[in-house]
């Protein structure tokens, strides 16, 4: 019972308020990146939401089929007040067969409202039980997000998995896991003639999570957007050939395929006949070209490959079972190196996370199994105190810390010597009730830094000492 006018007029009652929603939840005050996540999640529902709404009444305003211009005409006419009040009888002619009848409302775009009722509720009770919510969130609504333990709602990095996978690579260096949140984006290093298709299995599977990880911290962030712009970056440097670990020299056919033969010291293929047959013969089947034929002619083909893409060589130059072949391998070395690309951007996006990541696995490999069980009783008994990356502590001195942010015993080892270190002194200034934080060292402790020999270094403040 709704006519294509009161359609226009309340898809624009529903984006002002959808609008106003995204205003205060942008506003509403959040002290925990848990919360942040959350809201931006809200946030892009409702922009989504007002969007499709934007979508629709712009196809109305489009008037294609020529209903709106009906409908006005009808109510602008000579018998204007006819026809409102025939459309008023209609109305309560409905309304009072289906006395119950809800308005037909799209409950599946509702947010975070679990209330269908049997009678038409206004637009506005939407809203507002949306604020209830915001201000009094349940369970669901404080997870709207799923993460994995290990990647504690959004702060850090869970690449376990993806560790492994680059653990079972062939030819690559073997590190710890600390080492490989250090370097895992520093695909450039590996040589070219190891990305093979383990390796482009590997690297897709790490921008798929990634990518998807991006999206759960980051929803309102336009992914497709920036990668599209990578993207045409990436064909500009591949085709000038200076993308990150595929120079120029790269695209020649010769490095391309690793073979042993290096053509810039060669300037004519007179030059290159003096290396004999078997040597021009071995450089022709690290390419897959015809190995065959008289010495000038081996070396006026492999002489034609200097400088120029396997792609564009002429394909009479292939053998038989390779014919094609090179071609297929340049498109397929494009491929991974446009993976390793958006790779580069993502990781760089979520540079804050991979930091904080580092920073907790030192402090886990840091504890005992006394402290961890301690921790995750503390967390679980207070999942309402804010995160360590959000709680500023006093250390003006810039000291380091034990792992639960505290100071501990000061150590210090010269070989077979232990020197404990007296704690810190908080000690007032002039009476001026600033306070300082300052070391008591002993003669033994000063060749040991000297030296560079101390290995664990962390203080511990007493209680606020006049002196």
């Amino acid at each position: 019972m709704e006519n294509l006018l009161e359609q226009q007029r309340r898809l624009h009652e529903e984006r002002e308020r959808l609008e106003n929603a995204m205003a205060d939840e942008v506003l509403h005050k959040k002290q925990l990146g848990k919360e942040q996540i959350n809201s931006d999640h809200q946030v892009k529902i409702l922009l989504e939401r007002s969007a499709l709404n934007a979508e629709t009444l712009s196809s109305l305003y489009e008037d294609k089929d020529g209903l709106r211009k009906e409908e006005v005409s009808a109510l602008s006419g000579p018998n204007e007040f006819a026809e409102f009040y025939a459309r008023l009888r209609s109305l309560k002619e409905y309304h009072r067969k289906f006395p119950n009848e809800a308005l037909l409302i799209d409950h599946s775009k509702a947010l975070f409202l679990d209330f269908v009722g049997p009678v038409a509720e206004p637009m506005q009770m939407e809203f507002v039980k949306l604020k209830e919510a915001r201000d009094n969130p349940s369970d669901e609504m404080q997870n709207v997000v799923e993460f994995t333990d290990e990647e504690g709602y959004g702060k850090y990095l869970d690449l376990h998995e993806l560790y492994d996978k680059f653990l079972n690579l062939r030819g690559v260096e073997r590190i710890d896991y600390l080492g490989y949140l250090e370097t895992f984006d520093r695909l450039f290093d590996i040589a070219k003639e190891k990305k093979n298709p383990e390796y482009r299995r590997y690297i897709e599977a790490l921008l798929d999570y990634l990518y998807d990880y991006t999206q759960r911290v980051l929803p309102l962030y336009d992914l497709e957007g920036e990668l599209e712009k990578v993207m045409s970056a990436f064909e500009e440097q591949w085709s000038k050939g200076t993308f990150p670990g595929w120079m120029k020299d790269a695209s020649s056919a010769l490095a391309h395929s690793g073979a042993h033969l290096d053509l810039s010291a060669f300037s004519s293929p007179e030059e290159l006949a003096s290396l004999g047959l078997d040597r021009l013969k071995q450089a022709l089947q690290a390419l897959g070209l015809k190995c065959g034929g008289t010495l000038e002619d081996r070396a006026q083909r492999l002489f034609s490959t200097k400088g120029v893409p396997l792609d564009q060589l002429d394909p009479s130059f292939f053998a038989k079972s390779r014919a094609g072949k090179g071609r297929d391998n340049a498109q397929k070395q494009k491929d991974i190196a446009a993976v390793e690309a958006q790779i580069y951007h993502l990781t760089e996006l979520l540079g804050e996370q991979r930091q904080a990541t580092r920073e907790n696995v030192e402090r886990k490999q840091a504890r005992t199994s006394d402290e961890l069980e301690e921790e995750e009783e503390h967390e679980e008994g207070h999942e309402s105190d804010s995160d360590d990356e959000e709680t500023v502590l006093y250390n003006p001195k810039n000291l380091p810390l034990g792992w639960d942010g505290k100071g501990t015993h000061d150590v210090c080892y010269d070989e077979s010597i232990v020197v404990y270190i007296v704690g810190a002194v908080c000690s007032r200034v002039n009476g001026g009730g600033n306070y300082y934080i300052g070391m008591q060292t002993c003669e033994r402790l000063r060749p040991c830094l000297q030296a560079g020999r101390v290995r664990r270094f962390s203080w511990k403040c007493c209680e606020q000492t006049d002196i």
